[in-house]
This record gives structure tokens, C-alpha cells and sequence, in this order.
């Protein structure tokens, strides 16, 4: 199937970013909220969940049910960044300012994966 660049830039970077979990869990066990259970089964799980994702979005059969699982992921890291905005140490030296500025930027990443719906 032939996508557009975008949407093929889209998939590439969820692909990217799981395996980042994989690469650096470190980054990502920093930012982990203390109320969660097994962090590291966690950061691998979600980086695991990113890459199937990014992958089906390739895939004619699964692209829709891919977005959905995006979204859903989306919504679901919304708790971290909210728990990075708690406190200094939460916040894993990321500036004050740049946490904020996540805050929309997930949404318009929501918004670009239903895009394509």
C-alpha cells in the first residue's frame, strides 16, 4: 500500500521510540511514577507496544487498529507527564518549561495518528 511520507515518518518514529526503550531503559525507568508497579517490565512492555504499533501501522489489515492502539497509548503516557510536572525529581532534570510544552504536543500527536483513520 502506498502511504504519503508523513505517515511513513509517523510509523518510523514509534518504531524508533520503542526501541529506544530497549536501548536507553535507563531514560525511561527515570521517568517512571513511583505508584507503578515493576518499572522495568513496564518501560520494556510500552517500548514493545510502540514498536508493534509503529509496524502495523504498515499493514493495511492492522493500520486502523494500530492508530487506535496509538491513541491509547498516547492517552496512557499522559499519566507521566503529569507525574514529571510533581516535582523537581519526577521531572528527571527536564526543564520545567519543556514539560509543559509535552503537554499539547501529545495531543497533536493524538490528533496525527487519527488523522489517518
Amino acid at each position: 500500500m502506498n502511504y504519503p511520507w508523513h505517515f511513513l515518518f509517523m510509523a518510523g518514529m514509534y518504531i524508533m521510540a520503542g526501541l529506544f526503550h530497549f536501548i536507553k531503559p535507563k531514560a525511561y525507568l527515570r521517568i517512571m511514577p513511583r505508584y507503578l508497579p515493576q518499572h522495568k517490565l513496564l518501560v520494556y512492555l510500552s517500548g514493545a507496544a510502540e514498536v508493534l504499533l509503529g509496524v502495523g501501522l504498515l499493514f493495511k489489515e492492522t493500520k486502523n487498529l494500530a492508530i487506535y492502539g496509538i491513541i491509547l497509548m498516547l492517552l496512557i503516557f499522559l499519566l507521566v507527564h503529569f507525574y514529571m510536572l510533581s516535582s523537581k525529581k519526577a521531572a528527571a532534570g527536564i526543564p520545567f518549561w519543556a514539560l509543559i510544552l509535552r503537554l499539547p504536543l501529545q495531543f497533536v500527536l493524538i490528533w496525527w495518528a487519527y488523522f489517518y483513520l
